[in-house]
């Protein structure tokens, strides 16, 4: 069980993060973080589209919002 848990190690260590080693002997915090920034910005693009999406939905009257999902409540 201790060789599993080695090569789990083994594999984020050695492969998965590899690429994320180069960052880190940068001078620069805006280059190191880079990857970061252009993972906010996607995330807020995604955020944004949704947002779009559900204000469609929403405006079109095609959710259910009848309150009969828990019989309990």
């Amino acid at each position: 069980m201790k060789s599993f848990f080695y090569g789990i190690e083994d594999l984020f260590v050695n492969v998965l993060f590899a690429p994320y080693d180069m960052f880190r002997f940068m001078e620069s915090w805006w280059s190191s973080n880079l990857i970061n920034w252009a993972f906010m910005i996607i995330g807020f693009v995604a955020m944004v589209y949704w947002m779009g999406q559900l204000k469609i939905f929403n405006d079109n009257n095609e959710e259910d919002k009848s309150i009969t999902s828990h019989s309990y409540l």
